[in-house]
């Protein structure tokens, strides 16, 4: 995909403890690399330095107000107008499209143990999302609708990482659907770190599955 120049970019780091925010400027770009201006932390309002083989997630706006994703790396550094930062330009497959980027949901497994009434029980979901799950349900479950419990989230991401969600939430419908019984969950008073990590979560599930579709074709 071509980016256009003047094209913000949000970067967040995938492969550290803490998730940090950075803006930038598309400057050109050259086949699969992208140049950037020097990045600016969203929080801190500094220039950052990135160093190569650093990894992201990059997220942008198109002109019609459609965003996209794509994971990519730092390459290098050049002098060219200005200096920039060269960014590793994925093909277009690895592209996805997103509508509301905290909240797409994609249909996985993913490991949760619920705590109700300080009992444990262990779950999967069905689907995920950073607003809320569907969690499969084997049986009646020991929670009601309308009852709020607790959530251990394990995500294991693509380097090997592991991450441990821990966040409240609402029980909001326990249902049927296609022979499945289901128990559908809003989060709440989930921080913004954990957050993150679940958006991480399902875009490296959502590209996985592009990727699945892709090599159907």
């Amino acid at each position: 995909m071509k980016l256009k120049i003047g094209t913000t970019l949000i970067l967040e780091t995938t492969n550290s403890e803490n998730v940090d925010k950075f803006h930038c400027k598309v400057v050109e770009q050259i086949e699969n690399v992208i140049f950037i201006d020097y990045p600016v932390n969203t929080i801190t309002k500094k220039t950052a330095f990135l160093v190569d083989g650093a990894q992201f997630r990059a997220t942008f706006m198109t002109e019609d107000k459609i965003s996209y994703a794509f994971n990519t790396e730092v390459l290098g550094r050049q002098k060219r107008n200005i200096p920039t930062i060269m960014l590793k330009c994925p093909p277009d497959e690895e592209f996805v499209k997103i509508q509301r980027r905290e909240f797409v949901r994609v249909n996985t497994v993913a490991d949760v143990a619920v705590n109700y009434q300080n009992n444990f029980y262990q779950f999967v979901t069905d689907d995920i999302s950073a607003g809320g799950m569907a969690l499969q349900l084997r049986s009646n479950p020991p929670f009601h609708e309308g009852e709020r419990i607790h959530l251990t989230i394990v995500l294991p991401y693509n380097n090997g990482d592991i991450k441990y969600v821990k966040t409240d939430a609402n029980v909001i419908r326990i249902f049927e659907k296609e022979h499945l019984k289901l128990a559908s969950l809003q989060f709440t008073d989930t921080d913004d770190i954990d957050k993150q990590y679940i958006v991480r979560f399902c875009f490296e599930r959502q590209l996985a599955l592009r990727r699945k579709e892709a090599s159907k074709i």
